[in-house]
């Protein structure tokens, strides 16, 4: 039986690479790939982080040079304290705004340490690269606190003429802009010029198994 451990954020962050480079590639990648990937200088290192997510029950290797197998998500924390149940709602755009399909596909447990009451929360599936750097990538699962206001310098869920997007929000004196935050330098900021309404803050981004 796995140790419940609680992963610094650096395991954490670990963790998502790895899950991303699985979903992705469809296989593990080796060592040496994950070497590379997470900018580490020591076989060791790697080996430290992979046995820490092993004893908490996130990981289990097997023999050969790909042999990491997800068995669980740290945002699960089915196993610690309260959990809420949070409901997928569907596709928002990471890069153009595009209309998201409000059609509730499941519901999940997060942690109430996560989702904190008596906040309203959802979540949406992340689509393209323009918030990577804000480690939001394609495919995360994206959990949202339920607002209608959010300060400058916030992750915002914004509805613009019935179209949804994920960008932080900028204020400045004579006007308001989402900008993204991204590797790809094709994503610019959208000037807003029309009406536009926030539905949430983002509170955190995590790759679905």
């Amino acid at each position: 039986m796995s140790k419940i451990i609680k992963l610094t954020q650096k395991q954490e962050e670990f963790f998502n690479i790895l899950t991303d480079y699985i979903r992705r590639e469809k296989i593990p990648p080796t060592n040496r790939e994950i070497l590379k990937m997470m900018g580490l200088k020591s076989p060791r290192s790697v080996a430290q982080y992979l046995e820490v997510l092993e004893e908490g029950g996130y990981i289990l290797r097997g023999k050969g040079a790909r042999n990491i197998k997800i068995i669980k998500s740290p945002y699960d924390n089915n196993n610690s304290g309260k959990t809420i149940k949070v409901s997928i709602l569907g596709y928002v755009s990471c890069g153009a705004p595009f209309l998201a399909e409000e059609n509730i596909e499941r519901s999940v447990a997060i942690s109430e340490k996560i989702a904190k009451p008596p906040y309203k929360y959802f979540m949406l599936r992340a689509v393209g690269d323009s918030m990577n750097k804000a480690g939001i990538n394609d495919g995360d699962l994206i959990l949202v606190r339920q607002q209608m206001t959010a300060n400058d310098g916030d992750i915002v869920v914004a509805l613009i003429d019935d179209e949804v997007t994920i960008k932080q929000l900028r204020l400045y004196k004579d006007h308001i802009t989402l900008e993204p935050n991204s590797t790809n330098k094709k994503h610019c900021p959208i000037v807003l010029e029309r009406d536009f309404r926030i539905q949430g803050v983002v509170v955190k981004s995590m790759p679905e198994i």
